[in-house]
């Protein structure tokens, strides 16, 4: 897309522009408002600014220079969650997250000059770099568990004290899966490659490796080529598209290099942007082909395992869950029935279906950070959902979802435990091995 070059470090008045040509979307919205009460701000705010109805006409309206891309704009272009459930809704099919992406491409990262440059050096800096990750998780273990987060959060003002209360506990080990192809189990069936991803092999390491267990005991080769790094979502998400498209380019070469039938990936967020590929490099006469094709391939994991079929037998899993949908499984990818297929085929399982299963917990990303406040006003929403359900455990397939439901258990209840899919999967081919060596 055509924009012009914008110093994300200055502050943004008239001279900032957005280039509406190649953004037919802006002009496909017909105002109906199906979309005001599936978009969380205007359910939550009842104004008008704080929907996507008025957030397109705001860009739109920026686009032919009857306003300004000032701080009052950018706070209600931030101030969405990208959960995308308008484009669900929306009659007309407009693809409201190009137009949000496209203006905070001009606006660059949230917050105040500080909090910009904090971002963006983490955006440009950090993320592409696995190794400088690792160092990040390695340095917030230490001060987990060296006992300096307690001297340190009492000193704390309030804002740092709820981030601090926030955070993951760092697990002692990452998924580090080398360079090592895991050989399918039975008849081979395909060969995949995986996203390890950023926080997945650091956070969620064990999600992971049960993903290629699954995978594998359903005749799937899987692999992780070497030199993938993050999908670039976060950067794209939040006005830094450089670097987004530095790192697609990256994944992309890693991933074709592989020689693989289906690219998969178990975290929602990573696999809708990793399926937009295509559209990120449109305009670049090097890559389109190839972000094309590469994104034909990415899959959701439950989505590929719903789709070619489970021939491993499960063993019981006693459980009742809930399943919450992650915004950008259910809206931006349009996978909602497999993940649902998948747990009802495990035996013992029993699903409980909760009211907005597709309303966003208020993870976001990072905007449980910028935004805490509206963000945990989702959260309790969520929470009490799931709490008039009254499911012991619930099972999001992605891992902001899974970081935020526990924080919400924690501070709001009901106690329960939270799952990947993919976890409850891999526990009932663990249950029908032990079963067999009975």
């Amino acid at each position: 897309m055509a924009l012009e070059h914008v110093d994300h470090n200055q502050e943004h008045g008239g001279s900032a522009k957005i280039d509406a040509l190649n953004l037919p979307e802006l002009y496909q919205c017909v105002h109906c408002g199906l979309c005001l009460n599936q978009c969380p701000t205007y359910r939550a705010l009842r104004l008008e600014p704080e929907s996507p109805r008025g957030r397109i006409h705001l860009v739109r309206a920026a686009a032919e220079g009857r306003v300004e891309l000032n701080e009052r704009f950018k706070e209600h272009l931030y101030l969405c969650l990208l959960c995308r459930a308008c484009e669900t809704a929306c009659p007309s099919g407009v693809q409201y997250g190009r137009i949000a992406e496209t203006a905070r491409e001009k606006l660059g990262p949230p917050g105040s000059r500080l909090a910009r440059a904090v971002l963006n050096f983490v955006f440009t800096r950090v993320l592409p770099y696995p190794r400088r990750l690792r160092t990040v998780a390695l340095l917030l273990r230490w001060y987990q568990h060296s006992g300096l987060q307690r001297l340190i959060l009492p000193l704390l003002p309030k804002k740092l004290r709820q981030m601090d209360s926030m955070l993951p506990r760092v697990p002692d080990r990452f998924f580090e899966p080398g360079r090592k192809v895991f050989p399918a189990i039975g008849q081979r069936r395909a060969k995949v490659a995986m996203l390890n991803g950023c926080v997945m092999p650091l956070l969620f390491g064990e999600v992971n490796a049960a993903t290629v267990r699954v995978l594998q005991s359903n005749g799937c080769d899987v692999v992780f080529p070497k030199n993938q790094i993050c999908c670039g979502a976060l950067n794209i998400h939040n006005g830094e598209q450089d670097a987004a498209k530095e790192m697609a380019k990256q994944n992309i070469d890693a991933f074709l290099a592989a020689g693989v039938d289906t690219v998969i990936v178990n975290s929602a967020g990573c696999g809708a942007t990793m399926k937009e590929y295509g559209y990120l490099l449109r305009d670049d006469p090097s890559y389109a082909e190839r972000a094309a094709i590469f994104s034909s391939l990415v899959k959701d994991a439950g989505e590929f395992l719903a789709d070619i079929g489970l021939v491993a037998p499960l063993g019981r899993v006693e459980m009742t869950v809930t399943y919450q949908d992650p915004c950008h499984l259910a809206h931006g990818q349009r996978v909602r029935s497999q993940p649902r297929k998948l747990l009802n085929a495990i035996p013992g399982v029993k699903l409980l279906e909760m009211e907005g299963s597709d309303r966003c917990c208020g993870s976001a990303g990072i905007y449980n950070i910028t935004h805490p406040d509206m963000s945990q006003h989702l959260l309790k929403e969520k929470m009490q959902s799931i709490a008039a359900n009254g499911a012991p455990a619930v099972v999001a397939p992605n891992p902001g979802c899974m970081l935020q439901l526990r924080y919400g258990s924690e501070r709001y209840g009901p106690a329960l435990k939270v799952y990947h899919l993919m976890d409850l999967l891999d526990r009932a081919y663990a249950s029908a091995d032990a079963s067999d060596l009975k």
